[in-house]
Protein backbone atom coordinates (compact mmCIF):
# COMPACT_ATOMS: atom_id res chain seq x y z
CA UNK A 1 0.00 0.00 0.00
CA UNK A 2 1.41 3.36 -0.99
CA UNK A 3 1.79 6.13 1.63
CA UNK A 4 -0.84 8.20 -0.18
CA UNK A 5 -3.37 5.36 -0.09
CA UNK A 6 -2.61 4.70 3.58
CA UNK A 7 -3.19 8.37 4.39
CA UNK A 8 -6.58 8.24 2.65
CA UNK A 9 -7.61 5.17 4.64
CA UNK A 10 -6.34 6.77 7.86
CA UNK A 11 -8.33 9.93 7.09
CA UNK A 12 -11.45 7.83 6.45
CA UNK A 13 -10.96 5.91 9.69
CA UNK A 14 -10.36 9.07 11.70
CA UNK A 15 -13.36 11.07 10.57
CA UNK A 16 -15.87 8.23 10.36
CA UNK A 17 -14.85 7.34 13.92
CA UNK A 18 -14.97 10.87 15.25
CA UNK A 19 -18.47 11.49 13.92
CA UNK A 20 -20.07 8.32 15.26
CA UNK A 21 -18.10 7.68 18.46
CA UNK A 22 -20.35 9.16 21.12
CA UNK A 23 -23.50 7.75 19.53
CA UNK A 24 -21.97 4.29 19.26
CA UNK A 25 -20.94 4.49 22.92
CA UNK A 26 -24.52 5.34 23.80
CA UNK A 27 -25.79 2.41 21.73
CA UNK A 28 -23.35 -0.03 23.36
CA UNK A 29 -24.16 1.18 26.87
CA UNK A 30 -27.95 1.04 26.32
CA UNK A 31 -27.68 -2.24 24.42
CA UNK A 32 -25.97 -4.02 27.31
CA UNK A 33 -29.01 -4.18 29.64
CA UNK A 34 -31.27 -4.94 26.68
CA UNK A 35 -29.46 -8.26 26.21
CA UNK A 36 -30.90 -9.27 29.59
CA UNK A 37 -34.15 -7.32 29.43
CA UNK A 38 -36.33 -10.32 30.38
CA UNK A 39 -34.23 -11.06 33.45
CA UNK A 40 -34.12 -7.38 34.47
CA UNK A 41 -37.90 -6.96 34.14
CA UNK A 42 -38.47 -10.11 36.16
CA UNK A 43 -36.16 -8.83 38.89
CA UNK A 44 -37.47 -5.27 39.08
CA UNK A 45 -41.18 -5.71 38.39
CA UNK A 46 -43.83 -7.98 39.82
CA UNK A 47 -45.80 -9.95 37.26
CA UNK A 48 -48.86 -12.10 37.74
CA UNK A 49 -47.88 -15.65 36.98
CA UNK A 50 -49.86 -17.74 34.54
CA UNK A 51 -51.02 -21.19 35.59
CA UNK A 52 -48.43 -23.94 35.19
CA UNK A 53 -49.82 -26.92 33.27
CA UNK A 54 -48.36 -30.17 31.90
CA UNK A 55 -46.64 -30.00 28.53
CA UNK A 56 -49.03 -30.53 25.65
CA UNK A 57 -52.02 -28.98 27.41
CA UNK A 58 -54.08 -27.21 24.74
CA UNK A 59 -54.59 -23.48 25.02
CA UNK A 60 -57.93 -21.91 25.73
CA UNK A 61 -60.19 -20.86 22.88
CA UNK A 62 -58.61 -17.77 21.31
CA UNK A 63 -61.93 -15.93 21.19
CA UNK A 64 -62.21 -16.31 24.98
CA UNK A 65 -58.68 -14.96 25.39
CA UNK A 66 -59.45 -11.89 23.29
CA UNK A 67 -62.77 -11.34 25.07
CA UNK A 68 -61.03 -11.53 28.45
CA UNK A 69 -58.51 -8.86 27.41
CA UNK A 70 -61.17 -6.53 26.02
CA UNK A 71 -63.30 -6.94 29.17
CA UNK A 72 -60.32 -5.89 31.29
CA UNK A 73 -59.73 -2.78 29.15
CA UNK A 74 -63.14 -1.13 28.54
CA UNK A 75 -63.30 1.12 25.48
CA UNK A 76 -60.32 -0.57 23.81
CA UNK A 77 -60.37 -2.74 20.67
CA UNK A 78 -57.98 -5.60 19.87
CA UNK A 79 -55.27 -5.05 17.28
CA UNK A 80 -53.05 -8.10 17.67
CA UNK A 81 -53.12 -11.44 19.43
CA UNK A 82 -49.58 -12.55 20.23
CA UNK A 83 -48.07 -15.82 21.39
CA UNK A 84 -45.61 -14.86 24.15
CA UNK A 85 -42.10 -16.13 23.30
CA UNK A 86 -40.89 -15.74 26.86
CA UNK A 87 -43.83 -17.41 28.60
CA UNK A 88 -45.71 -20.17 26.74
CA UNK A 89 -48.38 -20.12 29.44
CA UNK A 90 -49.42 -16.54 28.62
CA UNK A 91 -50.94 -14.80 25.62
CA UNK A 92 -50.61 -11.11 24.80
CA UNK A 93 -53.36 -8.94 23.35
CA UNK A 94 -52.41 -5.52 21.99
CA UNK A 95 -55.34 -3.12 22.31
CA UNK A 96 -55.88 0.47 21.18
CA UNK A 97 -58.54 3.16 21.41
CA UNK A 98 -59.63 2.59 17.80
CA UNK A 99 -58.76 0.04 15.15
CA UNK A 100 -56.77 2.60 13.18
CA UNK A 101 -54.91 4.05 16.19
CA UNK A 102 -51.11 4.05 16.13
CA UNK A 103 -50.08 0.60 17.45
CA UNK A 104 -47.01 2.19 19.05
CA UNK A 105 -49.42 3.67 21.62
CA UNK A 106 -51.19 0.37 22.31
CA UNK A 107 -51.46 -1.28 25.71
CA UNK A 108 -50.39 -4.91 26.10
CA UNK A 109 -52.77 -7.15 28.07
CA UNK A 110 -51.52 -10.48 29.45
CA UNK A 111 -54.00 -13.34 29.57
CA UNK A 112 -53.57 -16.89 30.87
CA UNK A 113 -53.15 -19.08 27.80
CA UNK A 114 -54.99 -22.05 29.33
CA UNK A 115 -57.71 -20.53 31.51
CA UNK A 116 -58.24 -17.29 29.52
CA UNK A 117 -58.11 -15.41 32.82
CA UNK A 118 -56.89 -11.81 32.82
CA UNK A 119 -53.41 -11.54 34.35
CA UNK A 120 -52.29 -7.92 34.10
CA UNK A 121 -51.77 -4.98 31.74
CA UNK A 122 -48.58 -3.29 32.96
CA UNK A 123 -47.65 0.21 31.82
CA UNK A 124 -44.08 -0.41 30.66
CA UNK A 125 -43.30 3.15 29.55
CA UNK A 126 -41.68 4.01 32.88
CA UNK A 127 -39.53 0.91 33.09
CA UNK A 128 -35.75 1.04 32.93
CA UNK A 129 -35.66 -1.43 30.02
CA UNK A 130 -38.23 0.58 28.05
CA UNK A 131 -36.17 3.77 28.44
CA UNK A 132 -33.04 1.90 27.37
CA UNK A 133 -34.89 0.46 24.36
CA UNK A 134 -36.16 3.86 23.22
CA UNK A 135 -32.70 5.41 23.57
CA UNK A 136 -31.21 2.48 21.69
CA UNK A 137 -33.68 2.43 18.82
CA UNK A 138 -34.62 6.05 18.13
CA UNK A 139 -33.49 8.30 21.04
CA UNK A 140 -37.19 9.16 21.59
CA UNK A 141 -37.19 10.84 18.15
CA UNK A 142 -39.28 8.36 16.16
CA UNK A 143 -38.39 7.56 12.55
CA UNK A 144 -35.92 10.49 12.17
CA UNK A 145 -34.06 9.20 15.22
CA UNK A 146 -33.92 5.68 13.78
CA UNK A 147 -32.60 6.87 10.45
CA UNK A 148 -30.00 9.07 12.15
CA UNK A 149 -28.76 6.13 14.23
CA UNK A 150 -28.72 4.06 11.05
CA UNK A 151 -26.38 6.63 9.50
CA UNK A 152 -24.16 6.44 12.58
CA UNK A 153 -24.16 2.66 12.20
CA UNK A 154 -22.99 2.95 8.59
CA UNK A 155 -20.16 5.26 9.68
CA UNK A 156 -19.26 2.76 12.39
CA UNK A 157 -18.97 -0.05 9.82
CA UNK A 158 -16.80 2.24 7.67
CA UNK A 159 -14.60 2.92 10.71
CA UNK A 160 -14.22 -0.81 11.38
CA UNK A 161 -13.29 -1.66 7.78
CA UNK A 162 -10.88 1.26 7.43
CA UNK A 163 -9.36 0.37 10.79
CA UNK A 164 -8.59 -3.12 9.54
CA UNK A 165 -6.92 -1.67 6.45
CA UNK A 166 -4.62 0.64 8.44
CA UNK A 167 -3.92 -1.91 11.20
CA UNK A 168 -1.27 -4.01 9.42
CA UNK A 169 0.86 -1.09 8.16
CA UNK A 170 0.69 0.64 11.53
CA UNK A 171 1.83 -2.51 13.37
CA UNK A 172 4.54 -3.62 10.95
CA UNK A 173 7.25 -3.08 13.58
CA UNK A 174 5.28 -4.85 16.32
CA UNK A 175 4.10 -8.39 16.92
CA UNK A 176 0.40 -9.09 16.51
CA UNK A 177 -1.41 -8.19 19.72
CA UNK A 178 1.61 -6.41 21.21
CA UNK A 179 0.97 -4.60 24.49
CA UNK A 180 3.84 -2.36 25.52
CA UNK A 181 3.38 -2.30 29.29
CA UNK A 182 6.60 -0.38 29.86
CA UNK A 183 5.62 2.54 27.62
CA UNK A 184 3.70 5.73 28.55
CA UNK A 185 0.00 5.49 29.30
CA UNK A 186 -1.07 6.85 25.92
CA UNK A 187 0.88 4.08 24.15
CA UNK A 188 -0.62 1.42 26.40
CA UNK A 189 -4.10 2.71 25.63
CA UNK A 190 -3.30 2.72 21.93
CA UNK A 191 -2.16 -0.92 22.10
CA UNK A 192 -5.31 -1.87 24.03
CA UNK A 193 -7.46 -0.01 21.50
CA UNK A 194 -5.80 -1.69 18.51
CA UNK A 195 -5.81 -5.19 20.02
CA UNK A 196 -9.43 -5.13 21.14
CA UNK A 197 -10.52 -3.53 17.88
CA UNK A 198 -8.86 -6.09 15.61
CA UNK A 199 -10.15 -9.02 17.71
CA UNK A 200 -13.71 -7.70 17.55
CA UNK A 201 -13.82 -6.99 13.83
CA UNK A 202 -16.27 -9.72 12.82
CA UNK A 203 -18.59 -9.18 15.78
CA UNK A 204 -18.68 -5.40 15.42
CA UNK A 205 -19.40 -5.70 11.71
CA UNK A 206 -22.24 -8.17 12.32
CA UNK A 207 -23.81 -6.14 15.14
CA UNK A 208 -23.21 -2.83 13.37
CA UNK A 209 -24.67 -3.96 10.05
CA UNK A 210 -27.69 -5.71 11.61
CA UNK A 211 -28.25 -2.60 13.72
CA UNK A 212 -28.39 -0.51 10.55
CA UNK A 213 -30.94 -2.90 9.05
CA UNK A 214 -33.05 -2.70 12.21
CA UNK A 215 -33.21 1.09 11.95
CA UNK A 216 -34.89 0.61 8.59
CA UNK A 217 -37.64 -1.59 10.09
CA UNK A 218 -40.42 0.99 9.70
CA UNK A 219 -39.52 1.59 6.07
CA UNK A 220 -39.19 -2.13 5.33
CA UNK A 221 -42.62 -2.86 6.78
CA UNK A 222 -44.11 0.04 4.83
CA UNK A 223 -42.61 -1.44 1.65
CA UNK A 224 -44.22 -4.77 2.46
CA UNK A 225 -47.52 -3.12 3.37
CA UNK A 226 -47.74 -1.17 0.11
CA UNK A 227 -46.18 -3.98 -1.91
CA UNK A 228 -46.95 -7.63 -1.20
CA UNK A 229 -49.80 -7.04 1.25
CA UNK A 230 -51.51 -4.61 -1.14
CA UNK A 231 -51.15 -7.16 -3.93
CA UNK A 232 -52.61 -9.95 -1.78
CA UNK A 233 -55.64 -7.85 -0.82
CA UNK A 234 -56.17 -5.83 -4.01
CA UNK A 235 -59.46 -7.46 -4.96
CA UNK A 236 -60.85 -6.78 -1.46
CA UNK A 237 -59.77 -3.14 -1.14
CA UNK A 238 -63.30 -1.73 -1.48
CA UNK A 239 -64.71 -3.88 1.31
CA UNK A 240 -65.37 -2.49 4.77
CA UNK A 241 -64.53 -4.00 8.14
CA UNK A 242 -67.17 -6.66 8.91
CA UNK A 243 -69.50 -5.81 11.79
CA UNK A 244 -69.44 -9.40 13.03
CA UNK A 245 -66.16 -11.02 11.99
CA UNK A 246 -65.72 -14.76 12.08
CA UNK A 247 -64.04 -16.62 14.94
CA UNK A 248 -60.39 -15.85 15.73
CA UNK A 249 -59.93 -19.47 16.77
CA UNK A 250 -61.28 -20.69 13.44
CA UNK A 251 -58.99 -18.31 11.54
CA UNK A 252 -55.96 -19.67 13.41
CA UNK A 253 -56.98 -23.26 12.64
CA UNK A 254 -57.43 -22.52 8.93
CA UNK A 255 -54.00 -20.86 8.81
CA UNK A 256 -52.37 -23.81 10.59
CA UNK A 257 -53.82 -26.26 8.06
CA UNK A 258 -52.59 -24.10 5.18
CA UNK A 259 -49.03 -23.96 6.54
CA UNK A 260 -48.16 -27.43 7.88
CA UNK A 261 -45.15 -27.63 10.16
CA UNK A 262 -45.49 -24.00 11.25
CA UNK A 263 -46.78 -22.43 14.45
CA UNK A 264 -48.79 -19.24 14.96
CA UNK A 265 -46.76 -16.19 16.03
CA UNK A 266 -49.39 -13.44 16.06
CA UNK A 267 -52.73 -12.52 14.50
CA UNK A 268 -53.45 -9.07 13.09
CA UNK A 269 -57.13 -8.12 13.24
CA UNK A 270 -59.06 -6.63 10.28
CA UNK A 271 -58.29 -2.93 9.81
CA UNK A 272 -54.82 -2.99 11.41
CA UNK A 273 -51.59 -2.06 9.61
CA UNK A 274 -50.61 -5.68 8.99
CA UNK A 275 -53.88 -6.74 7.41
CA UNK A 276 -56.72 -5.48 5.23
CA UNK A 277 -60.05 -4.12 6.40
CA UNK A 278 -61.69 -7.50 5.87
CA UNK A 279 -59.01 -10.08 6.77
CA UNK A 280 -57.36 -11.67 9.71
CA UNK A 281 -53.64 -11.94 8.97
CA UNK A 282 -52.28 -14.98 10.81
CA UNK A 283 -48.49 -14.86 10.85
CA UNK A 284 -46.99 -18.32 11.08
CA UNK A 285 -43.41 -19.17 12.10
CA UNK A 286 -41.05 -22.14 12.03
CA UNK A 287 -40.17 -24.26 15.04
CA UNK A 288 -36.36 -23.95 15.11
CA UNK A 289 -34.26 -21.11 16.60
CA UNK A 290 -33.68 -19.67 13.12
CA UNK A 291 -36.98 -20.41 11.36
CA UNK A 292 -38.95 -19.21 14.39
CA UNK A 293 -37.88 -15.69 13.38
CA UNK A 294 -39.20 -16.05 9.82
CA UNK A 295 -42.89 -15.30 9.37
CA UNK A 296 -45.35 -16.33 6.69
CA UNK A 297 -48.72 -14.53 6.57
CA UNK A 298 -51.96 -16.36 5.89
CA UNK A 299 -54.91 -14.10 5.07
CA UNK A 300 -58.27 -15.34 6.32
CA UNK A 301 -61.47 -13.69 5.11
CA UNK A 302 -63.09 -12.28 8.26
CA UNK A 303 -66.59 -12.77 6.79
CA UNK A 304 -66.35 -16.30 5.42
CA UNK A 305 -63.47 -17.72 7.46
CA UNK A 306 -61.77 -19.00 4.29
CA UNK A 307 -58.11 -18.70 3.33
CA UNK A 308 -57.65 -16.20 0.50
CA UNK A 309 -53.83 -16.08 0.18
CA UNK A 310 -50.58 -17.10 1.85
CA UNK A 311 -47.07 -16.25 0.64
CA UNK A 312 -43.50 -16.24 1.86
CA UNK A 313 -42.27 -12.81 2.87
CA UNK A 314 -40.05 -10.97 0.34
CA UNK A 315 -36.29 -11.07 0.81
CA UNK A 316 -36.02 -7.60 2.38
CA UNK A 317 -38.43 -8.52 5.17
CA UNK A 318 -36.62 -11.83 5.71
CA UNK A 319 -33.33 -9.92 6.03
CA UNK A 320 -34.93 -7.74 8.70
CA UNK A 321 -36.27 -10.73 10.65
CA UNK A 322 -32.88 -12.48 10.60
CA UNK A 323 -30.99 -9.35 11.61
CA UNK A 324 -33.01 -8.80 14.79
CA UNK A 325 -31.88 -11.88 16.78
CA UNK A 326 -28.32 -11.54 15.44
CA UNK A 327 -28.17 -7.98 16.74
CA UNK A 328 -29.26 -8.77 20.30
CA UNK A 329 -27.98 -12.35 20.50
CA UNK A 330 -31.29 -13.61 21.90
CA UNK A 331 -31.61 -16.84 19.92
CA UNK A 332 -29.17 -19.05 21.86
CA UNK A 333 -30.29 -18.78 25.47
CA UNK A 334 -28.28 -17.47 28.42
CA UNK A 335 -24.82 -18.69 27.22
CA UNK A 336 -25.07 -16.62 24.03
CA UNK A 337 -26.41 -13.63 25.98
CA UNK A 338 -23.33 -13.74 28.22
CA UNK A 339 -21.03 -13.93 25.20
CA UNK A 340 -22.85 -10.99 23.58
CA UNK A 341 -22.55 -8.98 26.79
CA UNK A 342 -18.80 -9.63 27.07
CA UNK A 343 -18.28 -8.60 23.46
CA UNK A 344 -20.36 -5.49 24.06
CA UNK A 345 -18.17 -4.55 27.04
CA UNK A 346 -15.04 -5.02 24.93
CA UNK A 347 -16.54 -2.77 22.27
CA UNK A 348 -17.19 -0.12 24.91
CA UNK A 349 -13.49 -0.38 25.81
CA UNK A 350 -12.52 0.10 22.16
CA UNK A 351 -14.76 3.14 21.85
CA UNK A 352 -13.70 4.56 25.19
CA UNK A 353 -9.99 4.20 24.46
CA UNK A 354 -10.57 5.80 21.08
CA UNK A 355 -12.15 8.83 22.74
CA UNK A 356 -9.29 9.05 25.25
CA UNK A 357 -6.63 8.86 22.55
CA UNK A 358 -8.33 11.49 20.43
CA UNK A 359 -8.65 13.90 23.36
CA UNK A 360 -5.03 13.22 24.33
CA UNK A 361 -3.82 14.00 20.83
CA UNK A 362 -5.78 17.27 20.81
CA UNK A 363 -4.41 18.36 24.18
CA UNK A 364 -1.98 21.29 23.74
CA UNK A 365 1.53 21.19 25.14
CA UNK A 366 1.97 17.40 25.01
CA UNK A 367 3.92 16.94 21.80
CA UNK A 368 6.42 14.66 23.50
CA UNK A 369 3.70 12.37 24.77
CA UNK A 370 2.10 12.27 21.33
CA UNK A 371 5.22 11.14 19.53
CA UNK A 372 4.84 7.43 20.30
CA UNK A 373 1.27 7.54 19.02
CA UNK A 374 2.15 9.37 15.82
CA UNK A 375 5.05 7.02 15.25
CA UNK A 376 2.69 4.08 15.03
CA UNK A 377 1.23 5.54 11.83
CA UNK A 378 -2.37 4.93 12.82
CA UNK A 379 -5.20 7.17 13.82
CA UNK A 380 -5.94 6.32 17.46
CA UNK A 381 -9.70 6.68 17.24
CA UNK A 382 -12.22 3.90 17.74
CA UNK A 383 -12.22 0.46 16.24
CA UNK A 384 -9.16 -0.40 14.24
Amino acid sequence: MTPKTLRKWSWTHKWSSIICTLFMLMLCVTGLPLIFHEEIDELLHDQVKASVVPDGTPTANLDRIVASAVAAMPGQVPHFLIWDRDDPNAMLVSVGKTIDANPADNRIVRVDAHTAAFLDAPDVTGRFTYIMLKLHTDMFAGLPGKLFLGLMGILFCVAVVSGVVVYAPSMRKQKFGAYRADRPRVVRWLDLHNLAGILLVMWTLVVGFTGVINTWADLVLKMWQYGQLAEMTMQYRDRTTPAHPTSVQAAAEVASKATPGMLPSFIAFPGTIFSSKSHYAVFMRGDTPVTSRLLKPALIDAETGKLTDSRNMPWYVTALFISQPLHFGDYGGMPLKIIWALLDVLTIIVLGTGVYLWLRRRKPGESAAREPVAASGTTPVLTS
